[in-house]
């Protein structure tokens, strides 16, 4: 037998991905497959949102809140470059949830998380405030202004990655899983690699399922496991407009069905609105937003906007399926969204599969995951650094920086590059962080960037992604690690697929900075 992984996790997604940067910081060698590109799935069609969960409350998700508001900080300081506080404004509306109430649950969602670094909550005369005046002129008078985060889900998982595979983690994209078995309580994974064709098996002690929406269909897989946990599908819709108003905050809106929806400046020009919840029974890598989901956001915005947002005006439009833990809710709205484990040990060796969870929990979760494995692992009893928790201390790729730096690290890169429009300069920093440097290396003049391909994306940092983040595709590069695609005709997203083509970097090929430390 040939190596044996101390964990093999099947599932690029950001709790597959925080489970192998985990377990790889505490000395355990890890082995992670993707079928497609990492947060392909459910991780890269969030709302974009670190955040407790304000409406959680209703549902007494006391706990989920409170880890959520904990986590929030900690997620915002170990990774400032791609996470940032956003203020939320939540209108008071006459007939729905009283003002007591929204009151009460803001004053719970200040103090149960221990919040340290975001400002509080403040009540908001909102026919007097800048942020009353995108709003239908009358109808709302009074609101309430909070705190959470904007997170670039996409790139969290990346990096996530990155740090795992810097830590010594073997990370495998577009690599199925198509087979697992056991032999000799020892885990026997086959995976087929998706652009070969080929097949190979690995080895590995503990076994961890973060397939998300295919959480069932890897344990169908061979594992031997009746699995009493069942998932619940739940599509989530967003649309995308161009900007609606001028000011920086978000909005909050009640609906009379009970739900809320989101509206979020998004990417300087757009503004992002969402969600939706609706049960989904189908292909998950097949969602989409139906006409039906895109209207009934853009009626929800427009009970509140004095400028109605109708369907015409959407640009852009995105689904996700969140794999929700089945807890026999009636509504898809009311489904908890705390993540359950169920760990079985078929023929001795484990198996850890993973249902639910928030954006927001990944790093808990991971450390959760990781003690509930704790007596499986080689060494875990005696090595004090493989029971330890690290992670909330160490800060991702690039965010080795203080939470109000990025600012200063922008002015820092148009000094160091000053053929740089502040633009390009503000997109780096706040994608590459520290490390933006490493995307522009020692270049003199935007020429020696190479092939620009439009919206500041140049050769230069294609290369880069290509060699260090596994980008494969021009829709892994603009649709996730940049989201330069709201900006990129159809033309040249081809012609960045044209470009990788004619100069693909082969999949074996060791990533730059693998063995290496950030």
């Amino acid at each position: 037998m040939g190596q044996v992984f101390d964990l093999a996790i099947i599932g690029g997604g950001v709790n597959g991905c925080g489970i192998a940067r985990d377990a790889a910081g505490r000395g355990n060698s890890v082995f992670l497959c993707e079928m497609n590109d990492l947060a392909s799935g459910t991780s890269s069609w969030s709302t974009k949102l670190v955040h407790g969960g304000l409406r959680y409350l209703e549902y007494y998700e006391f706990r989920l809140v409170r880890e959520a508001l904990i986590e929030r900080e900690i997620l915002w300081q170990i990774a400032p470059h791609i996470i940032r506080p956003l203020r939320f404004v939540l209108p008071h509306h006459a007939g729905l949830r009283p003002a007591w109430l929204l009151r009460l649950g803001l004053f719970l969602y200040d103090h149960i998380g221990g919040r340290k670094l975001l400002p509080p909550t403040r009540s908001v005369d909102l026919a007097r405030d800048e942020v009353g005046r995108p709003l239908v002129p009358g109808r709302y008078a009074k609101g309430f202004e909070y705190s959470d985060c904007f997170v670039d889900d996409a790139r969290l998982v990346v990096l996530t990655a990155r740090d795992a595979a810097n830590r010594g983690a073997e990370i495998r994209t577009h690599t199925r899983a198509v087979q697992i078995k056991q032999a000799d309580g020892i885990w026997q994974v086959t995976v087929e690699d998706r652009f070969s064709g080929q097949r190979s098996a690995i080895s590995a002690r503990a076994l961890v399922n973060a397939g998300g929406p295919w959480v069932e269909q890897v344990l169908a897989s061979g594992a031997g496991v009746n699995a009493r946990a069942k998932v619940r599908l739940v599509q989530g819709s967003h649309i995308v407009v161009r900007k609606l108003y001028a000011h920086d905050r978000a909005y909050m809106f009640q609906n009379s069905d009970g739900r809320i929806v989101f509206v979020i400046p998004y990417q300087d020009d757009f503004t992002l609105i969402g969600t939706t919840d609706r049960d989904y029974d189908g292909d998950p890598a097949q969602v989409k937003a139906s006409p039906e989901e895109v209207k009934y956001l853009c009626d929800a915005v427009s009970e509140y906007l004095a400028q109605p947002v109708k369907p015409a005006d959407v640009v852009w439009t995105y689904a996700g399926v969140r794999p929700l833990y089945d807890d026999g809710a009636s509504e898809a709205k009311a489904a908890t969204r705390d993540y359950v484990f169920e760990l079985d040990t078929p023929g001795g060796a484990p198996l850890l599969s993973i249902y639910g969870g928030k954006i927001t929990t990944y790093r808990r979760l991971a450390e959760e995951a990781l003690e509930r494995l704790a007596p499986y692992l080689r060494g875990a009893k005696e090595n004090k650094k493989a029971r330890e928790g690290w992670t909330a201390g160490s800060p991702l790729p690039g965010g080795d920086l203080d939470v109000s730096a990025i600012a200063a690290l922008t002015a820092e890169l148009q000094r160091g590059y000053p053929f740089l429009i502040p633009a390009h300069a503000s997109r780096l920093a706040h994608a590459y962080g520290t490390r933006a440097n490493l995307v522009l290396g020692a270049a003199k003049s935007f020429a020696e960037l190479g092939q620009a391909f439009g919206a500041t994306l140049t050769e230069s940092e294609v290369r880069y992604l290509m060699a260090n983040e596994w980008a494969c595709t021009a829709e892994d590069i603009v649709w996730r690690r940049s989201k330069l695609g709201l900006r990129l005709s159809a033309a040249e997203i081809a012609a960045i697929d044209d470009w990788i083509a004619a100069n693909r970097i082969p999949h074996e090929r060791p990533l730059l900075e693998m063995g290496g430390r950030t």
